[in-house]
């Protein structure tokens, strides 16, 4: 089957999700037909204006189908329903996607920080090695180098901590006061998915082919001020942590001046304004 030729400008989105969703979102109000890839979503992606392509990152004869996009978000995660491994999802299926995706003029990637392994709390930026300590963060760094080694021109950015409405970290054991386990006193990064998804389309328009850029909001938080905090708004009993020891465990925080110097800043400058937002939006 020949891939389906839509209009100039047409976007297309792998994993319209918790992200993925919200960039579709803003290029629809921009005028831009969107496409996205989905398994079993098609009804609900029609239902508000995104056109649905049947298929699956894993099964590549389903990829058959793509159609050609001027720009493409690619921001798939992890179904853990779905029975695969992460390893399957973020590098078998990138590398299905990549070899029958039609040309595009953008190709923007969203990768994790997690790709950092730093354990002292020093400021990390771009050029900082890459040497993950964790499983997750080897296996999205695995997928940057693939996509690297077939398509140099791709825009990775590498994503702080995602959170905002209904994705609040560790909302339930909060709510039940149950001690949270972890140092209390190392680093969160992090970004609102609202500033997440404005620095997708600013990548659009001003990133470099080919950069790497990290994306946080630029002001890390101990874990302790975090979730202190996020007990309050959510008035539930005061934060309690189980500060086991984490030997080798991450600990850095996350220098995104790389990407502010194309012009991009959030809104939410820190977790104060984002976690307030993000608590009142949220669906209790």
């Amino acid at each position: 089957m020949s891939p389906l030729i839509r209009p100039p400008g047409t976007q297309l989105v792998f994993g319209c999700g918790y992200l993925g969703r919200r960039v579709a979102s803003r290029w629809l109000a921009g005028g831009h037909p969107v496409a996205a890839l989905t398994r079993r979503n098609a009804d609900a992606l029609r239902n508000v204006g995104i056109e649905p392509v049947t298929g699956d990152v894993l099964d590549p004869e389903s990829l058959r189908a793509l159609p050609t996009a001027n720009t493409v978000l690619y921001a798939v995660g992890m179904d853990r329903s779905a029975g695969k491994s992460m390893r399957d999802v973020y590098v078998t299926g990138l590398a299905h996607v990549l070899t029958t995706l039609p040309p595009c003029t953008r190709f923007i990637y969203a990768s994790s920080t997690s790709v950092y392994g730093q354990t002292n709390s020093d400021w990390v930026n771009e050029g900082s090695p890459t040497d993950p300590t964790e499983e997750s963060g080897k296996v999205v760094l695995e997928a940057e180098q693939l996509l690297r080694s077939i398509k140099p021109d791709a825009i990775v950015l590498r994503l702080a901590g995602l959170y905002g409405p209904d994705r609040l970290l560790r909302k339930q054991p909060v709510l039940k006061g149950e001690p949270l386990v972890g140092d209390a006193d190392k680093w969160l990064n992090l970004v609102h998915v609202a500033d997440a998804a404005s620095a997708v389309l600013w990548a659009e328009a001003h990133a470099a082919p080919g950069e790497t850029y990290n994306v946080a909001d630029g002001t890390p938080v101990s874990r302790r001020d975090f979730y202190t905090r996020l007990a309050e708004l959510l008035h539930a009993p005061e934060a309690k942590f189980d500060s086991r020891p984490e030997q080798g465990a991450p600990n850095r925080r996350i220098d995104a001046a790389k990407f502010r110097a194309l012009g991009w800043a959030p809104v939410f400058t820190s977790y104060r304004e984002g976690l307030t937002a993000a608590v009142a939006e949220t669906t209790m």
